[in-house]
Order: C-alpha cells, then structure tokens, then sequence
C-alpha cells in the first residue's frame, strides 16, 4: 500500500485496473486507492506478471503488501496470506445410546450458502447489514470473487430502512455508511478537538475598498477573464502575514515546535458529500491573479472528483469562507497540526462610522482558531490585525 499523501495512515483498494496475470510495464496505471484526502490511480513502478494479494474493498496499512510483480513465487507465498479462511468442521461422531446403539448426533449448524461464496470482507459486511443474498451476485473481482461494488450495484448503496421507536416519534429512521473521506475527516476533527487547546479572536474588516477594486477589475476585465474574489485576496493577504510572522507558519508536533520556511495556504472547498483542502503552494510569492486562477482549478477538480492528494498535502495555514451562504461569523476547527485555521464571513452593508460620521460600509467578519501552544493571545491578535490592515488597502495585495 503506497503512502500517496503526507497523512496517510492506510488506503482502500477501490478498483484494480489490471487483471491477476496481467503484464504490467513501468508506468502503467494498476489500481485505483481511496485515502484520507482523495481517490486516485496508482501507477506501477516496475514491469512484470501481476500477481494480486488484496482484493478490491480492503482496507490496508502503508507498507501493506496488495500486489506482487513478477516471478518471484516464493515472494508471492508470503505475501498472498489469505485474510479469510474457510474451515470446514467435521460432523461430531455418533453418541451411544443406553442401549448401546449408537445413533446419529445433531448435525452441526449447516453452514450458509452464502458463507462459501467468495466475497470482499467489506462485501460481506454490507450484505450482512442490508439483507442483501450473496448467492443472488456475480463477482466482478478476481476468480469471481464478489467485492464491494458489486454489491453496491445491487441497491445496497441506498440507505437502509428500519422501523422508528415509535414511542420516541422519530418515524422511520435511515442510516448510510460514511465513505472513507468522511470517516477519516469526522476522526481528524474529533482528534483536533479533543487535543488541541485552542482559543479564537475576532475582528472586523472594512472591505469597501477592496469591493471597489473588485468591481473596477471586473468591469475593465475582458469577457472570459477570471476577476480575484474576495476569498482570493484573504488568502494573499493571510500569505503575506504569514511571511511577516512566521511563527504562526507552524505547527505543534511530537512534543515540539515546527517552522515552515514555505507559506501553503489550504483552501476549503466543499464538495460532493465531503470536505476537501487543496492547497495553493507558496502564495505569499504569487500575484492575485495567479492564486485566483489556481483555487479555481483546484475548486473545480474538488468538485468533479479528480482532485490528486498532492494538492492536498503541504498545507501550512487553512482559510474557510462561509460567506457565500450569507454566514455573518463562525469558529473553524482547526486542521492539525496546523496553528491556525482562519474562518471568513459574508461581506455586508453595514452602518460603520468612518471619519467620524456614521455611513454604510462593506464589513466583513474574520475570526481566526490559533493553537494556544503554538500561539498566544497576542500572537493572533498581531495576525489577525495585519490580515485586517492588508484587506483594508487592497492595493498592497497587488505585488
């Protein structure tokens, strides 16, 4: 099992695009893992015979051996080590009776039909849960073997029913099963909770000029053209505060300190059923333009499903913008080990005095998460007022 991201801890053997047997070259595509970050195809590094040892729907530590190629048997013994085993138990012998005739014993339990057919773990764990029949499948997998698509290809993908507790009144109750991605999102921020001592601070951020500039980009801009959005220049402005402090441009890992000499902003970006962080490599040094064109494609392959877990590793610093939804403020949890995760709001009209006089201005409403080990109070306020200073003169993003 190969390690594809900087988190991975183990992948989900998804799909081989090779058969058992198959010639493999160098290059080649052969299977399709899922992990924490992504699902994405895995080329081989070497030709030769492939020889599979993990079947589709497994779930493997790093390191673990899925595949053999090439000639080796003796390698391909050790590593084919069956994770199911069937054993057949033989009959008890007949029990004597009083009068010494010995007369048959209860048979032992018969064992299922479904229970000699072979099948995935995962496959079996599902047909188990929704009632689905294994005999009733054609195995797509190896040797016939049914895996977990197959049965998902019977129905089983649709959520299940059960009767409500009518006395609670909560009718008919409907469970599905997390995906790998929302599982591993759902520990890491429970982790994240659960470890990190972290406090936030909260400012607002007088956006009218920025909005301005915007919209003189956008109306002298020529059609086809990307305009930097909002989020844009918060992700610029975090990049360049970032570098003027690059004590927040670290984490907390293993007992000690971490600092990163490239600042990586995170962006996140929701996508179908799950959230994904691709990252703008070294965005303090790349102009608006170019950091609006990259979380552009980066948000586009989030959303159509064909984001790669390198870019989603690296990050050193996470922005999440809600305000699209009309969301005013909000607390991120912050991504470990990470020191900070900046949580943006909606820009709005808001009355605001300015020079003196009460006057309606484009607020928005930042509010930074800091790991208190990594950093104090003072710390991120200092970040959060540069962030703020950099926003409210938007020509300084333009370098």
């Amino acid at each position: 099992m190969p390690r594809l991201s900087d988190s991975m801890e183990e992948g989900t053997i998804v799909r081989w695009l090779k058969r058992d047997g198959d010639e493999v070259a160098r290059g080649e595509e052969l299977v399709e893992i899922e992990t924490d970050k992504a699902t994405m195809a895995y080329e081989s590094d070497t030709a030769g015979t492939l020889r599979i040892t993990a079947q589709e729907g497994a779930t493997l530590p790093v390191g673990a051996k899925i595949a053999v190629i090439g000639d080796d048997d003796s390698e391909l013994s050790e590593a084919a080590a069956p994770t199911e085993v069937e054993v057949e138990v033989p009959e008890p012998a007949g029990t004597p009776a009083a009068d010494g005739v010995t007369t048959p014993a209860a048979s032992a339990p018969a064992t299922s039909s479904s229970e000699r057919v072979k099948a995935s773990p995962i496959a079996r764990r599902i047909a188990g849960e929704t009632g689905v029949d294994l005999d009733s499948l054609a195995g797509s997998g190896p040797g016939g073997r049914i895996v977990k698509a197959d049965v998902e290809s019977a129905g089983v993908a649709a959520p299940s029913s059960t009767s409500g507790d009518e006395a609670s009144g909560r009718g008919t109750v409907t469970s599905t099963e997390p995906t790998r991605t929302q599982t591993l999102i759902a520990r890491r921020m429970a982790e994240s909770r659960a470890t990190v001592p972290s406090f936030t601070v909260q400012i607002s951020v007088d956006m009218t000029t920025a909005t301005t500039l915007r919209a003189e980009l956008k109306a002298s801009s020529s059609e086809g053209q990307a305009v930097p959005t909002i989020n844009d220049m918060v992700v610029k402005a975090s990049a360049l505060a970032l570098r003027e402090q690059p004590q927040a441009n670290g984490a907390w890992r293993d007992g000690h300190f971490e600092h990163y000499s490239r600042v990586n902003i995170g962006v996140a970006v929701a996508g179908p059923g799950t959230l994904v962080v691709p990252t703008v490599f070294d965005a303090d040094a790349k102009t608006l333009a170019e950091i609006s064109a990259e979380t552009g494609e980066l948000a586009a392959r989030v959303r159509a499903g064909t984001i790669t877990p390198p870019q989603t590793s690296g990050g050193t610093f996470t922005v999440s913008n809600l305000g699209m939804f009309g969301v005013r403020s909000f607390e991120a949890v912050i991504n470990t080990p990470q020191a900070a995760i900046l949580a943006v709001g909606a820009v709005e009209q808001r009355p605001a005095v300015h020079e003196g006089v009460i006057e309606p201005r484009m607020l928005m409403e930042l509010t930074l998460a800091c790991d208190h080990r990594i950093l104090y109070g003072a710390d991120g306020a200092k970040l959060l007022a540069r962030i703020k200073a950099l926003l409210e003169a938007p020509l300084s993003l333009a370098s």
